[in-house]
């Protein structure tokens, strides 16, 4: 069906911010620079995994595992409890998917421009691709004695009611299950919800952390696995997936409220749908070439636009020997009609670089199209040599780029395409085109093409700014000023743009903690300087009174009003994203950091779930009266001491616990 551009812009919803953290990268630039290079960044099974050289075997067998190869992610037991307000025991607790989902959400976020505090109460959905729920099976594993309540925490369920709760998120809240398609079709339900007007802001993401080797030993059985753990995506040697790690967040707005609201558009997406195959392949696991033409067409006419406007599609892409082909047939058929010859579409596959994220697999996919789009290139799809067979190359207006590339430049916004498969024949395909943002401001990049000389455009915007940093700690708020002054540095990303937006972004754009700084400055090497200087004592050079005091208010903790600060027509640019202050959290292993400090601080360590001083109340860190009761009792019964209830009310503050444990250890009964 043809749509009228005003009904298309009406209908289209932006991308305003993403974050991700997959094998290689842990965050958006990292994947774009391994993709960039070409890098297959799959590697051995680490032993915090399993043993694979106890399950390793060339050849298929019951019990084994053909490849010794994935992908995984660095650190993912790492977590900042501290900043998500959760004690030690709880955190060891949590399912990693479910942190590691909490720090990329807040990241998108930040990426996005949106604050969280301000997005609390409102109706913004969370739509969460996930099929893995690993680290609840290695808890039941270790004996059903070992079952606690707190396991409840770890239902896949709860991995979008975790973000729901954290930001305080009142829209649909949604686990996605659909196998290798669940995060392409959570994409698809949070454009529906923000269509439907259900949704005023959406978080569409997909998770997957690969814990077990049960999986594994089920895809050698089925001969789906590769032997050498690496996606070929249309070579004749495709012979199954590499399965691997990845979280993916995209942050989703209606356009035209992108748009009013200053929002950096990163890409639009136009349309997209889901199908079944139904009984067309055959049998429940067989695809079929009816059911992915379906899907295509139906994406493309909600879209409203014609396929052969596509110029670059992510495929689902895992290099299996029968569904490669199925998929170019597929791609050839729909994206093919009224395609010149002379203008193939490129088709590529992120897991030929990072393996196959599974139910994160397809939002991995949309990152690297929205990358792609932003970038104006395509990186080379890997393990390409000799084209399968099994697809008419000639006869297909497809090709597979096998190095970087230009997009070609067609006098309009770049177009792609982002499919997804899941194992019972479930369908999705996204169609997104490049972003179109609409700065208020002088755009760096354009004045520096113009005049060639950065020096000539710093001047002539130089006014004093004020740059307001914050942080849930001192430690954290060091670390971002350092990450500031490397960011505003000559060749940090900074220097791109003009500090007054840059310092306007940060006051505005950003949610503000309780250590503070403001520093004043006229240029971006001042603005160095005064970083480098100060630390997180306030600024050394002289700036105008209004700037001065709007600074000291802030340092203070006051309300500011920034509007009035910067004046109109700023626009909202990246910034350096949130410094986390992380430890490793695993089951059995909580507890003191390094295991040392006396009993007292073990305890709080463990049940804390914030800083805290001697003067500290219990419940002002998470200990409640009900938590504070079990803590007391289980110690006191540990140390052969009766303890009497009524002494509770004595235990209010953390001084007074430790003076009480103090007392408990030096006079054992």
């Amino acid at each position: 069906m043809k749509r009228s551009t005003a009904d298309i812009e009406a209908r289209s919803i932006a991308v305003i911010g993403l974050a991700c953290r997959f094998p290689g990268a842990s965050g958006a630039d990292q994947l774009w620079q391994l993709m960039r290079d070409g890098s297959d960044v799959t590697s051995e099974t680490p032993p915090e995994r399993y043993d694979v050289d106890t399950l390793y075997s060339p050849s298929p067998g019951p019990g084994r595992i053909t490849s010794r190869r994935a992908g995984y992610v660095q650190g993912m037991a790492d977590f900042d409890a501290e900043f998500f307000e959760m004690s030690s025991t709880e955190a060891a607790e949590l399912d990693p998917q479910q942190r590691l989902l909490m720090m990329t959400a807040w990241e998108a976020l930040e990426d996005a421009g949106q604050r969280p505090d301000r997005l609390a109460g409102s109706r913004t959905g969370v739509f969460v691709g996930a099929a893995r729920g690993d680290y609840l099976d290695l808890q039941y594993r270790r004996g059903l004695d070992a079952v606690t309540p707190s396991l409840f925490n770890n239902q896949r369920s709860l991995l979008p009611g975790r973000l729901s709760y954290v930001f305080d998120f009142r829209g649909p809240s949604m686990l996605v299950d659909t196998a290798c398609s669940s995060s392409v079709v959570s994409v698809h339900m949070a454009v529906q919800s923000l269509r439907a007007g259900e949704s005023s802001l959406a978080l569409a993401a997909g998770v997957n952390l690969k814990l077990r080797p049960d999986e594994e030993v089920l895809m050698t059985q089925a001969g789906t696995l590769a032997p050498d753990g690496r996606s070929k995506f249309g070579d004749a040697g495709a012979d199954g997936y590499g399965p691997s790690d990845g979280v993916g967040v995209v942050v989703l707005k209606p356009l035209t409220q992108a748009v009013a609201d200053g929002d950096r558009i990163r890409a639009v997406i136009l349309g997209s749908a889901v199908s079944n195959d139904g009984r067309s392949g055959g049998s429940l696991l067989a695809p079929s070439l009816e059911g992915q033409t379906q899907v295509l067409r139906w994406a493309y006419e909600d879209a409203g636009i014609s396929p052969a406007d596509v110029d670059f599609v992510e495929a689902h892409g895992t290099g299996s020997p029968t569904l490669d082909p199925l998929e170019f047939n597929a791609l050839g058929e729909v994206l093919g009609e009224g395609r010149p010859s002379q203008r193939p579409v490129y088709v590529g596959s992120v897991k030929t670089n990072i393996g196959h994220a599974e139910a994160a697999g397809g939002v991995a996919g949309l990152i690297k199209a929205v990358l792609c789009l932003e970038h104006g290139q395509i990186p080379a799809s890997l393990n390409f040599e000799v084209p399968n067979p099994l697809v008419p190359w000639d006869e297909l207006p497809l090709a597979v780029p096998v190095k970087l590339q230009d997009l070609p430049d067609h006098g309009r916004p770049a177009v792609a395409g982002v499919s997804g498969q899941g194992v019972s024949c479930l369908n999705a395909h996204l169609v997104v085109r490049q972003g179109e943002t609409r700065p208020t401001g002088q755009d760096p990049a354009r004045w520096r093409r113009r005049s060639g000389d950065l020096a000539v455009w710093r001047r002539r915007s130089a006014k004093p700014c004020v740059l307001p940093l914050s942080a849930r700690s001192p430690e954290a708020l060091d670390a971002l000023v350092r990450s500031y002054a490397a960011y505003l540095a000559p060749d940090g990303p900074g220097s791109a743009y003009a500090l007054r937006d840059i310092c306007h972004s940060a006051a505005t754009r950003r949610q503000h903690h309780p250590h503070r700084l403001a520093v004043v400055a006229a240029s971006h090497e001042e603005m160095v300087e005064e970083l480098g200087a100060v630390g997180t004592k306030g600024g050394r050079g002289k700036a105008p009174a209004h700037l001065s005091t709007a600074a000291q208010r802030y340092r203070d903790g006051e309300s500011v009003d920034w509007d009035e600060v910067f004046g109109q027509r700023c626009r909202y640019v990246p910034l350096p994203g949130h410094p986390w202050r992380t430890r490793r959290y695993w089951l059995g292993e909580q507890g003191d950091a390094d295991g040392t400090g006396d009993l007292a601080t073990r305890v709080l360590t463990e049940h804390a779930r914030t800083t805290y001083a001697d003067t500290s109340l219990l419940s002002e860190i998470g200990i409640d009266s009900l938590a504070r009761l079990q803590i007391v009792l289980k110690l006191a019964n540990d140390h052969g001491y009766e303890f009497e209830v009524e002494d509770l009310a004595d235990l209010r503050t953390v001084g007074a616990f430790r003076q009480w444990v103090g007392r408990l250890e030096a006079n054992p009964v």
